[in-house]
């Protein structure tokens, strides 16, 4: 397994403590960041999520960032998670 897949195992399985860091790191894998004015904006496929820099980040963005990635992956038909 590699690292980039552990990162995302280790999310799926303590969605309630991920950081920032991670949570980024996450979007990047999947998609791309757009600074917006106030907050950034994850953009995963089709879906843009905007979302607060906090430590730790909040449940429903990670959740939202999890159902979007499924998304892609069920599209580009690759099995992850």
């Amino acid at each position: 397994m590699s690292r980039k897949e552990k990162r995302e195992q280790r999310i799926r399985n303590n969605p309630t403590n991920v950081s920032v860091e991670e949570f980024e790191a996450l979007i990047k894998q999947y998609g791309h960041i757009e600074e917006g004015s106030k907050h950034p904006k994850a953009v995963v496929g089709n879906d843009v999520l905007s979302y607060q820099r906090t430590n730790p980040i909040h449940r429903p963005y990670i959740d939202y960032l999890l159902d979007a990635i499924d998304r892609v992956n069920k599209q580009t038909g690759e099995k992850h998670g």
